[in-house]
């Protein structure tokens, strides 16, 4: 599709110049500005198997620095709180955040104690649907995301996650137990793998219907430049030219169950699903190593080195850079706009009140490209909505997004001290075919 090529290419070249080839350190975060709301993400870069080429920040698991880095985490949140921040939602992602179910739940604890919590959501690997792991959570937990990535046995042994997981079968069977458990079951699948043909997509349709799940989120192949190169050297070239036609199968196929939630997330119908947390809070706060935070129009990255991370904590102080080389009232406006039309709705009112000038006078070449796109359903005074074509193309814009981001964790990951690069790719690292590697990095969950 031309219009998706034009805009991909354009969110490259814009946030090209926006994202930090080389994060500078600074002294900590900024304290938070009054009546804004803020979603808390804490990150778990533990793995009890790793991909060397994944950029986001995991490490292979070993249960005492496992357990030093969860106090390290709960004494950030700390900082964080002393800082005056407060939080309605807790976001827990990874690595597995599961991998020591005492102490995520000292953590959820901790945070509810710090925090006005009220929705706390972690995400987990199909091997840890267990009962062990699950009923600490039933009542900290209200949405639970399984990454599955899709249930077709073959593509599974490609990502490497076969003998990790299961089958697809297995992993259905497991998912079918949980129906009623958490109020939301989200599970996480993926789209236009290269391999991946329209009879596998079809089936992943079918046998997520079956799962019992009230939410499913549909990701297309997300690739930063390293690796699409480890891609198309393994399994083929990424195929951006379906992936239009694989979404659109997508959002026909699961329309008899399920309704668009975000581009590209699905809930069933009455289900009364959380939403992401992306569409409900612009601005995050991100604890742990490797995790990112963004305020101000800011991105702010924590050191991915665990030693680095744990030194700081223990002394006192945060170990943060930012992110991004600059940050316009234009930057925040485009975030915005990508933010608000994911989530299926921009409301003008509050954007002119936000940055006090209406979107077609402040993006007016994004406008203009949306409307000339035929990507608006609704186009009033007060609110853009969008058509299928038009939610096609913010997922679109979302992959490149990310892409972009990843490229950023490659940079960040590629300060890590010498002893901690040779655990990540030296002769010690877990071997895993090519192939899987860049599948991890691709198909892991995105965060902005």
């Amino acid at each position: 599709m031309l219009t998706e090529r034009v805009l991909s290419r354009a969110v490259e070249i814009a946030q090209g110049s926006y994202f930090s080839d080389n994060p500078k350190p600074v002294a900590g975060l900024p304290g938070p500005v009054a009546g804004r709301p803020y979603m808390l993400y804490a990150h778990v870069p533990f793995c009890e198997r790793l991909c060397p080429y994944c950029s986001f920040n995991r490490f292979p698991f070993s249960e005492d620095p496992a357990r030093r880095y969860f106090k390290n985490l709960r004494d950030e949140m700390r900082m964080i709180a002393a800082l005056g921040y407060d939080f309605p939602a807790l976001y827990i992602g990874g690595g597995t955040p599961t991998i020591l179910i005492d102490e995520l739940c000292e953590t959820i604890d901790l945070a509810r104690e710090l925090f006005d919590i009220k929705e706390v959501s972690t995400e987990t690997n199909p091997n840890h649907l267990i009962p062990e792991i699950l009923e600490p959570l039933k009542d900290r937990v209200q949405r639970f995301s399984v990454g599955v990535q899709s249930f077709d046995n073959d593509l599974l042994k490609q990502m490497d996650r076969f003998d990790k997981y299961g089958s697809g079968e297995e992993i259905l069977e497991r998912l079918q137990s949980l129906e009623g458990f958490f109020h939301s079951l989200n599970v996480d699948m993926i789209f236009n793998f290269p391999s991946q043909t329209e009879a596998h997509l079809l089936r992943d349709v079918e046998m997520l219907k079956a799962s019992k799940c009230n939410q499913t989120t549909f990701y297309p192949l997300m690739a930063s430049r390293s690796v699409a190169t480890a891609l198309k050297r393994t399994v083929g070239m990424v195929d951006y030219g379906r992936e239009a036609r694989y979404y659109e199968m997508l959002s026909r196929e699961l329309s008899d169950t399920f309704e668009h939630a975000t581009a590209w997330t699905f809930s069933r119908t009455g289900g009364g699903m959380i939403d992401e947390y992306i569409v409900d809070y612009e601005e995050y706060v991100g604890v742990g190593s490797g995790a990112f935070s963004y305020l101000g129009g800011k991105i702010f990255v924590n050191t991915f080195s665990l030693r680095k991370y744990g030194e700081a904590i223990e002394s006192g102080h945060q170990a943060v850079s930012l992110g991004c080389k600059r940050s316009t009232p234009k930057d925040r406006m485009r975030y915005r706009f990508l933010m608000d039309l994911f989530g299926l709705r921009l409301d003008k009112r509050e954007f002119a009140a936000e940055f006090g000038v209406t979107p077609e006078r402040g993006l007016f070449p994004e406008v203009s490209f949306f409307r000339v796109a035929g990507a608006f359903a609704t186009d009033t005074a007060e609110e853009f909505t969008l058509t299928p074509k038009g939610r096609y193309l913010t997922v679109a814009m979302m992959r490149q997004m990310f892409a972009n981001l990843n490229s950023l964790r490659d940079s960040a990951r590629a300060s890590l001290p010498e002893d901690e690069r040779q655990l990540l790719f030296g002769d010690g690292a877990p071997a895993c075919a090519d192939a899987a590697c860049a599948v991890a990095e691709a198909t892991e969950k995105p965060l902005p």
